[in-house]
């Protein structure tokens, strides 16, 4: 009752507030050349609410309550603007923007020019900190690519030491690492969207199964292992979809990209957005189907999302949005080493399917107590599935097409909450940043595998008799709180600092297969601390030194506590791991034709969890699984972006040209990693010292020009990916099933190209692969192989669209 009245109170207030007479601003955006600036942003200081000028430079900010207000006008590139004025009176203000001279503590390098690839995050982004930090910002809009078809190649090919799983053609599952992880669904990364999680259990299960269409991401934001503080421990640091937000220059825009290519491709994309008042909102469609480019490969997937957003006051600001998809998958599986060689588009398995249900809905608000002080608040969940049906014996062993297929089932639930508070304070006349924060997340998995599904060939996942011989359920409890800050000791030079603390609870009980009784709950309690540290120095106004120290933890997995046969043994002290990341670099501009970022990093990663063969008392031989060894990953970084004709003629008629270099060499290897295994009976010991990690390159280097004239951009790219191992045994002749062995070095060339005319349209078209090169980025031990899983061959694209 207490409730239901204070909630009568407070929407009194808000209508009494809302029946007093509103005041409006508006004005015009121009550069020193009176022309007019597009994208800039105008926020009334110390209040939530804030536009966006459009293409005529033209900004509106309506429904405010009469008062006097600061106006902050900001533009990456340019000098940021404050006026003060009294919206009783004065209703219009218009700027002129002269570029910037300032240090880049209050802004991001950007796009200037013809330089269109990656950016890097301020010192101090919304609610986080992100000084002395390797970061990268991908703009989606700067890049021509296959967004139709999330092509990972063409999106991270300015980010360097990023390594791609090529062997999703549908889109709809994201495979990549750095620094010598596992791409595996790019379960190393903190995989965000809007801020916050969107896989199964980012502490427990943190496979991305989900990833949003790139044609609706604005960027994608990469904070390196030094995320760890903010974000959470993993070893690989933070990837951030941030979609686009709500359109607050109109009253509503409508977009609509459709695109067709090779092997049946077709995706339609339609978005509308706006803002009307306090009320700002956003939806998208997407539909994208294919036939694939192997046999059996065939995709139809469905996404949809929708946000709200409402500025309740000038202080206050609550918003809601939703994201689901459905897909349906057909999985073309493995092929042998020979089978590739004679046809690497065949596939032997024709009854695979893989679907994914996925949604996530989310409320989120935020509160500004002042210029200085802002709290934000953010409640998410995840109802979601991962069902898949088929044949997953070894690819050397033909597929019964009568026979009955295996279906395993994950059904997860989720839900979390994030509360962040930012406040800056002067000490020694110096701003500072201070940021904390706590968390709370709970993630159920109900695992049901091993079930006798059907025998036809479509996508189903009943069971054709009796129940799933494996039923887990897993739950996993979070909690942590965080505190990170930024002390500045001149308009140079600052030094951050930071810790974390996490609790996390796991349990898990069921039963194993249908020859094991109930296992008993199997609970792991544990508490650790992060620490890290940081430091950047302006050597310029456009250039800087950065480093951080910063400690990672990775939790037991429920895979790792899943044995794959009755006969394994789980260490009963089987440890999290444990290591730290660290970084030295130098980044930042040349005037407008030069981009840099050169990074020294090394990574710890302690306590890997492997599997060893060992003796019983009676001389039989079982895997045991426990902690292994210790490996390595330290090497170099490098992102160059060159715009020739600016740099010597600052303007042609002929158009522009811009290079780009994105290098790395990573070396990730074993230092004391203790193998046995059994040799005509014997036990035989070995070390893996020395060998290099699997799945990891020793060098990921991509090159790449593009030409613009006008409305025209066409973009020209070149991939080379050094050879890697598929086991840590390094083992050079493949198997007979194709599961461990060599994965081959591979080039691979794309070009895209786009065209924007009469203000609203534009055309865009490409050749991905355009050598038609044949090549393998993975050797697949399960679904979805066994075997070796080709990417896709040469393909085509052409896509047409507009935007009002």
């Amino acid at each position: 009752m207490k409730l239901l009245n204070t909630i009568a109170v407070l929407l009194i207030i808000q209508t009494s507030l809302f029946s007093q007479k509103k005041s409006s601003l508006t004005g015009k955006i121009t550069d020193e050349h009176h022309n007019p600036l597009a994208g800039v942003s105008v926020v009334l200081k110390g209040t939530v609410r804030g536009v966006q000028s459009n293409t005529n430079g033209v900004y509106a900010i309506n429904s405010l309550n009469p008062g006097v207000y600061t106006v902050v006008v900001s533009s990456v590139g340019y000098k940021t603007q404050e006026k003060t004025l009294n919206t009783a009176t004065e209703q219009e203000a218009s700027f002129v923007l002269n570029e910037f001279s300032e240090t880049l503590q209050d802004v991001a390098v950007t796009a200037n020019g013809m330089l269109k690839g990656n950016e890097h995050l301020a010192e101090v982004d919304g609610f986080s900190i992100n000084a002395a930090k390797k970061n990268e910002v991908i703009q989606l809009a700067h890049l021509n690519a296959n967004l139709a078809m999330n092509n990972s190649r063409q999106i991270f090919s300015r980010t360097p030491g990023i390594s791609i799983w090529e062997n999703d053609g549908s889109g709809v599952q994201l495979g990549i690492a750095s620094r010598g992880l596992s791409p595996n669904r790019s379960w190393e990364f903190n995989i965000r969207m809007n801020g916050y999680d969107i896989t199964p259990d980012p502490m427990g299960y943190p496979e991305a199964y989900y990833t949003p269409p790139m044609e609706v991401v604005e960027k994608i934001e990469l904070v390196r292992g030094a995320s760890s503080l903010q974000y959470g421990s993993q070893f690989g640091g933070l990837l951030n979809f941030v979609l686009r937000k709500p359109d607050i220059s109109t009253r509503i825009t409508v977009e609509s990209q459709n695109t067709v290519g090779s092997n049946g491709l077709f995706s339609s994309f339609n978005y509308v957005g706006g803002t009307e008042g306090r009320l700002s909102y956003t939806a998208y469609y997407q539909k994208r189907l294919g036939n694939g480019w192997r046999e059996n490969s065939q995709f139809n997937t469905d996404h949809a999302h929708i946000e709200l957003s409402y500025a309740l006051s000038n202080k206050l600001k609550i918003g809601f949005d939703a994201t689901y998809m459905n897909t349906a998958l057909q999985q073309a599986g493995g092929l042998t080493d020979v089978q590739f060689a004679q046809d690497p588009r065949q596939s032997l398995r024709s009854r695979n399917w893989f679907s994914t249900p996925w949604f996530i809905p989310s409320i989120h608000a935020e509160y500004v107590f002042n210029s200085k002080t802002k709290l934000s608040w953010k409640v998410f969940s995840t109802i979601a599935e991962r069902n898949s049906v088929g044949n997953v014996a070894a690819i050397n062993t033909t597929d019964n097409l009568s026979s009955n297929r295996q279906v395993d089932r994950d059904f997860y639930t989720t839900l979390g909450t994030e509360l962040r508070l930012l406040t800056d304070y002067k000490i020694w006349g110096f701003n500072n940043t201070l940021a904390t924060g706590l968390r709370y997340f709970r993630g159920h998995i109900d695992r049901k595998q091993l079930g006798k599904g059907t025998a036809n060939s479509q996508m189903d996942f009943n069971l054709a008799e009796g129940d799933f011989s494996r039923n887990l359920d897993f739950t996993n409890t979070n909690q942590a709180a965080f505190v990170e800050n930024i002390i500045r000791f001149s308009p140079k030079f600052l030094i951050t600092a930071g810790a974390r603390i996490e609790h996390i609870e796991s349990k898990m009980e069921g039963q194993l297969n249908s020859t094991n009784a109930i296992l008993s709950p199997i609970t792991r309690t544990r508490t650790f601390f992060l620490l890290g540290a940081g430091a950047e120095y302006h050597v310029s106004p456009q250039t800087e030194f950065y480093t951080n120290i910063s400690q990672a933890y990775r939790p037991v997995l429920i895979s790792d506590l899943t044995p794959p046969a009755t006969t394994d043994v789980i260490d009963e002290n089987l440890q999290d791991a444990r290591g730290y990341n660290f970084d030295l670099g130098y980044r930042g501009k040349v005037k407008n034709f030069l981009r840099f970022d050169l990074d020294y990093f090394y990574l710890s990663y302690n306590n890997r969890i492997g599997t060893i063969s060992r003796t019983n008392a009676t001389g039989g031989t079982y895997q045991f699984r426990s902690n292994l060894g210790r490996s390595v990953s330290q090497g170099f970084e490098g992102y160059i972006e060159f715009d020739p004709i600016t740099a010597i003629f600052k303007q042609s008629a002929f158009g522009r040209l811009s290079f780009f270099a994105s290098i790395a060499y990573i070396d990730a290897t074993y230092q004391d990693f203790k193998t046995t295994s059994v040799v005509n009976g014997q036990i035989v010991e070995g070390n893996l010292a020395g060998k290099q990690v699997e799945n990891a390159p020793r060098h990921i280097n991509r090159w790449g020009v593009t030409y613009a004239k006008k409305g025209f951009s066409i973009t020209w790219q070149l991939s080379d990916i050094g050879q890697a191992y598929a086991d840590a045994s390094n083992t050079t002749v493949p198997n007979a099933t194709a599961t461990t062995g060599l994965i081959p070095a591979y080039q691979v060339q794309d070009v895209s190209a786009s065209f924007k005319f009469l203000k609203f349209y534009n055309l865009k078209a490409g050749i991905n692969n355009l050598s038609d090169a044949r090549y393998f980025t993975r050797r697949a031990g399960g679904y979805p192989g066994p075997g070796l899983l080709p990417a896709d061959g040469r393909t085509l694209y052409v896509s047409a669209g507009f935007k009002f």
